[in-house]
């Protein structure tokens, strides 16, 4: 796998799923946002939708056809209550998981909330070449997922492999 000395900016896209939430509330969405134009990397779009998994797998949907979108950031609906439908939204538009990522996830969160980490259902994949990762609502989630797990991985000088270099190799 091949990296590279210098950092390749990605364009993101960030959806915060909430029933509750405004864009002018949105804490997560916003960490979101600072923590990947600090990394260096580009806002493609940003959006708030309810919990409503046809209008998450159309928003989705649109970003994962435009073929300059890199990846998605999605916070929120990933819990156990009867309105969280952000895995069962988005799980069948992957055409790849990367089960590792929500078990990195929970492993680290266990660290941080202990037990009460059995109730995320983060995960991660691709889609159209476009990589997804799904976190919880959470600020703080948001921020353990993005420091220690996504940050590495979509920054081409991580070794000894990252996302951000195996980008072109995705159309294969």
């Amino acid at each position: 796998m091949s990296h590279s000395s210098a950092l390749i900016p990605l364009t993101l896209c960030v959806l915060t799923v909430s029933d509750t939430r405004t864009l002018e509330e949105d804490r997560s969405g916003d960490y979101l946002v600072e923590a990947l134009t600090e990394a260096g990397h580009r806002l493609g779009g940003r959006a708030l939708l309810p919990d409503d998994r046809y209008r998450m797998r159309a928003q989705v949907s649109q970003w994962i056809a435009d073929s300059a979108v890199d990846g998605i950031l999605v916070t929120g609906g990933t819990g156990f209550t009867g309105r969280d439908s952000t895995p069962e939204a988005l799980l069948p538009l992957l055409d790849k998981e990367m089960p590792g990522f929500g078990e990195l996830f929970r492993q680290i969160s266990f660290d941080e909330i202990g037990t009460s980490s059995l109730q995320s259902r983060a995960f991660a994949g691709l889609a159209n070449q476009t990589f997804l990762f799904c976190l919880p609502g959470s600020t703080s989630a948001c921020r353990t997922g993005w420091e220690k797990i996504i940050r590495a991985q979509l920054d081409a000088r991580t070794q000894p492999c990252n996302l951000a270099t195996l980008r072109p190799r995705l159309k294969e």
